[in-house]
């Protein structure tokens, strides 16, 4: 069979073309060359004018083949070139917006330890807003004080990732990545601190704080109160109350392990935990040495006096200071705040596989809230006393500055 001469195929489309244009259903063009449907829609709308614009809207947007919807736009512009311009035909698919807006959510977080001051660093990632970019909310969380810092901006995917290479090489402490949403369950506790305290978040925080609205109200809070247990120190009126980590349980143990194994191994756990200030992620631990500057005058002058006493008495004088400010400086807020700094590295070190440092800090941050216990024997509340005497009496003794050591929440200064 031979193929039809192109004067034909011409105006054979465009007896289709004028069937369709009449009412008629979607010619069929599949086969015709895009020559013969350039030569047969010239004669359409040299015959039918502003007539034909709607069958050829139709067309170009139906066409499958690059080079026939090429001849029918060439068609659209000649009539438009004409003076008739063509309309798009009623019901058709509009045309998307180049820019769009969606809603700003929270999409990935990243989430520091804590340091001796109750503060961490967040890094929340929000996506959205105008274009669907991305936006990086760099904060200091303190759980004394609430949003010491804040930061951030328009982030691109290449720069955040060299940022997250530099922040792991870069930090003592460790980071771990969360989930958006607890992170910025976190901040609705800084800003509910903020409330209970009477005090307002940093200025720049002010451009942020639209977001973190958006995201409380639109997911529910991932991370609990800490209920007090039988026998915990109960929050007085009006106090802030600190909060329990989704990592708030213990250590699973095997299932075979007897009760009286597993008692030993938890008190072994507890008599052992002053060594987690030895972690690195630790060592800035202590009570703040404002706070015992005379306590530490008082140690000076036990190892520096003349008077010739036996060792012991000088080791229970020093047992006795130290009781002394673990009795002052850890009352029942105090614990609880510490025990849940210690819940929220547990977290971290499981996170990161140490599994044994996450059980020891579990089941001191649970003697900690234990309000029938008394700190003076918990090791952990004794370490803590002392490294903080030992690091005052660095300042009495002029090696240190005191604001050098100050476990005091402070707000970064800024260049």
């Amino acid at each position: 069979m031979t193929a039809p001469a192109p004067g034909d195929e011409a105006a054979a489309c465009l007896v289709a073309l004028e069937a369709a244009l009449a009412g008629g259903g979607a010619p069929a063009l599949a086969r015709v060359s895009p020559a013969a449907l350039d030569d047969a829609l010239r004669a359409l709308a040299k015959r039918h004018g502003a007539a034909s614009l709607p069958l050829l809207e139709r067309l170009a947007d139906a066409a499958l083949d690059k080079d026939h919807r090429r001849a029918v736009r060439r068609a659209l512009y000649r009539l438009e070139q004409s003076g008739l311009r063509p309309a798009r035909a009623s019901g058709a698919v509009p045309t998307r917006p180049v820019v769009t807006r969606t809603a700003e959510h929270p999409v990935r977080a990243w989430l520091s330890g804590i340091d001796g001051s109750g503060s961490r660093a967040a890094w929340i990632l929000f996506e959205g807003g105008l274009g669907g970019g991305l936006r990086l909310c760099s904060l200091i969380l303190n759980d004394e004080a609430g949003i010491m810092d804040a930061a951030g901006g328009p982030i691109a995917r290449k720069r955040l990732e060299a940022e997250l290479r530099g922040l792991r090489e870069s930090q003592k402490l460790p980071w771990v990545e969360v989930d958006g949403r607890r992170a910025c369950a976190l901040v609705a506790e800084a800003l509910a601190l903020h409330e209970c305290l009477g005090t307002v978040p940093p200025p720049e925080f002010a451009r942020w704080k639209r977001l973190f609205a958006a995201a409380s109200a639109a997911a529910p809070q991932l991370r609990g109160d800490l209920q007090p247990k039988q026998g915990e120190a109960q929050p007085k009126q009006g106090e802030a109350q600190p909060k329990a980590s989704q990592a708030d349980t213990e250590e699973k143990l095997p299932a075979d392990m007897p009760p009286a194994a597993a008692s030993s191994r938890d008190h072994a756990l507890l008599e052992n935990s002053a060594t987690l200030l030895d972690l690195p992620e630790l060592m800035g631990w202590f009570i703040d040495p404002a706070r015992v500057q005379h306590e530490a005058l008082a140690l000076l002058q036990v190892r520096e006096s003349r008077l010739v006493v036996s060792e012991q008495i000088k080791t229970e004088r020093e047992a006795s200071i130290v009781d002394g400010v673990v009795e002052a400086q850890l009352p029942d807020a105090a614990r609880r705040r510490w025990a849940a700094r210690l819940r929220e590295m547990a977290e971290i070190f499981r996170m990161t596989g140490r599994l044994e440092p996450a059980a020891m800090a579990e089941q001191t941050a649970g003697a900690l809230a234990d309000v029938g216990r008394p700190a003076t024997s918990i090791p952990f509340a004794r370490a803590l006393a002392a490294r903080g005497i030992e690091m005052a009496s660095e300042v009495a003794l002029g090696r240190t500055r005191l604001a050098d050591v100050s476990r005091a929440p402070a707000r970064r200064a800024r260049s």
